[in-house]
C-alpha cells in the first residue's frame, strides 16, 4: 500500500506540473488583455503600463511561469486581479457551498441511477427497460440550465416548493432543486451504466450456481449481483468529485449558488487569471483525490482487487 500510494503521490506531482503547463498558456493564449479590463476603456496609456507592471504582466511568459511554479511551491496560489484577495481565501470561502451541492447531487444521482440501472437489467428487453433507457438518455441530454431553468418554472414559481435560487445559509430547501438538476443528468448517466454493469454480472456462472441453489430472484440480485456492478459507479463518483469540486458553473449561475463554479464563471467574466488557474488547480486536485478514493474503495467492495 505504502509503495503504491508514493507512486500516486509522484504521479500526482506531475500530472499538477502538467496541468500548471496548459493553464497558464491557455491563459496567455486569450486575444484579449486583462489590464485593460482592470484598467477600464478611458484610462491613459500610462496608467495601462503602470498596472501591467505591478501586476507582473511585462514580464516574459516563461518568467511569470518560473515565478507563478516558485509560489505554487510555497502554497501561494496568488491574489486576484480584480478583489485583490488571495485566491486561496476566495476557494475557501467557496468549498462549503460546493461540498453542499456535490453531496446533494450524488445522492440524487445514485438516487436515480442504481435503481433504474438494476430494474432495467432484471427487465432486460422488455418494454419496462426500453423506457428506462430512454428516459435515462434524456436526462443525459438534456441541457443543464434547461432543466434547471423547467425546475424552477414548476416546483419554485408554479408550486411554491422551493426557492427559486441562493444558498439560503446552507437551507435543505434551497439544495434540493440545483441538486436534482446534477442529479437527473448524472443519474441518467448512472442507470446506463449500472443497466450494462449489471447485465454483464448476472451472466457470470457463480450468479448460475446461485439461482441453481433455489436462491430468492430478489436476493441473488441484491446480495451477490449488486456489489460486483457497482465497482464502475465507484470509479465514476470519483471522477464527479473532481467535477463538482471544479464547479457546476451552468447549475451554480442558475441558481445563483455561490461556490466554486460560479467564483470561476466571475474569473472568466474579468479574465481574472490568477482566479481561473486556481479553480484549474482545485478542480485537478479535487479529480486525482477523488480517484485515489474511488480506488482504495474498490478492493474493499471486491476483495480480489489488490493494488500494487
Amino acid at each position: 500500500m505504502t509503495r503504491y500510494l508514493s507512486r500516486r503521490f509522484l504521479a500526482s506531482i506531475l500530472t499538477l506540473l502538467g496541468v500548471t503547463v496548459i493553464a497558464f498558456a491557455l491563459a496567455y493564449l486569450i486575444p484579449a488583455d486583462p489590464v485593460r479590463m482592470i484598467a477600464g476603456r478611458n484610462a491613459s496609456p500610462a496608467t495601462v503600463e503602470l498596472i501591467r507592471t505591478e501586476l507582473g504582466l511585462d514580464r516574459p511568459v516563461i518568467e511569470q511561469y518560473v515565478r507563478y511554479v516558485g509560489r505554487l511551491a510555497q502554497g501561494d496560489l496568488g491574489r486576484s486581479y480584480a478583489q485583490k484577495i488571495r485566491i486561496s481565501e476566495l476557494v475557501a470561502a467557496r468549498i462549503p457551498a460546493t461540498l453542499y451541492l456535490m453531496a446533494g447531487a450524488i445522492f440524487f444521482q445514485l438516487l436515480i441511477g442504481i435503481p433504474a440501472g438494476v430494474l432495467a437489467a432484471t427487465r432486460r428487453g422488455r418494454p419496462s427497460d426500453r423506457w428506462i433507457m430512454m428516459f435515462s438518455f434524456a436526462g443525459v441530454s438534456a441541457p443543464q440550465f434547461v432543466v434547471g431553468l423547467l425546475l424552477i418554472y414548476v416546483f419554485a414559481y408554479l408550486l411554491g416548493w422551493f426557492p427559486m435560487n441562493g444558498f439560503g445559509g446552507g437551507s435543505l430547501w434551497n439544495l434540493v432543486l440545483p441538486a436534482l438538476t446534477l442529479g437527473i443528468s448524472g443519474g441518467g448517466y448512472y442507470a446506463r451504466m449500472m443497466r450494462s454493469s449489471m447485465v454483464e454480472v448476472l451472466r457470470q456462472d457463480y450468479i448460475r450456481t446461485a439461482r441453481a441453489k433455489g436462491l430468492a430472484p430478489a436476493k441473488v440480485v441484491l446480495t451477490h449481483a449488486l456489489r460486483n456492478a457497482l465497482l464502475p459507479i465507484v470509479a465514476m463518483i470519483g471522477l464527479d468529485i473532481g467535477y463538482f469540486m471544479s464547479g457546476a458553473v451552468v447549475v451554480e449561475t442558475v441558481f445563483g449558488w455561490p461556490g466554486i463554479g460560479q467564483l470561476a464563471w466571475q474569473g472568466i467574466q474579468r479574465l481574472d487569471y490568477p482566479v481561473i488557474m486556481g479553480v484549474t488547480l482545485v478542480a485537478a486536485v479535487a479529480i486525482l483525490i477523488g480517484n485515489l478514493l474511488a480506488d482504495l474503495v474498490t478492493p474493499l467492495i471486491d476483495p480480489r482487487i489488490r493494488l500494487r
